[in-house]
């Protein structure tokens, strides 16, 4: 009786958020669609508000990454193969 039980109570929940998805679906899609047009239009906005630049005129938003060597690593050994 118990496994029995166990089933239905798994049938039962898997129904349940099938259906609960068919009705929540649409107003989660519609709010992340919102939010995703707010982020690229803020985005789009930033882009507009930045003052005209004149001809020939250059400007690096971000420094380039510094090239980081790891000295502990240990020496290169050159090797030749021996037949």
């Amino acid at each position: 009786m118990g496994l029995l039980r166990t089933i239905l109570i798994i049938v039962l929940v898997y129904y349940g958020i099938k259906v609960l998805s068919r009705i929540f679906a649409p107003f989660l899609f519609k709010y992340a669609t919102k939010k995703a047009e707010e982020k690229f239009g803020g985005q789009f906005n930033n882009q507009r508000q930045d003052p005209p630049k004149k001809e020939g005129e250059i400007s690096i938003d971000k420094m380039p990454r510094q090239k980081q060597s790891n000295k502990d690593v240990g020496d290169y050994v050159d090797f030749e193969e021996i037949d």
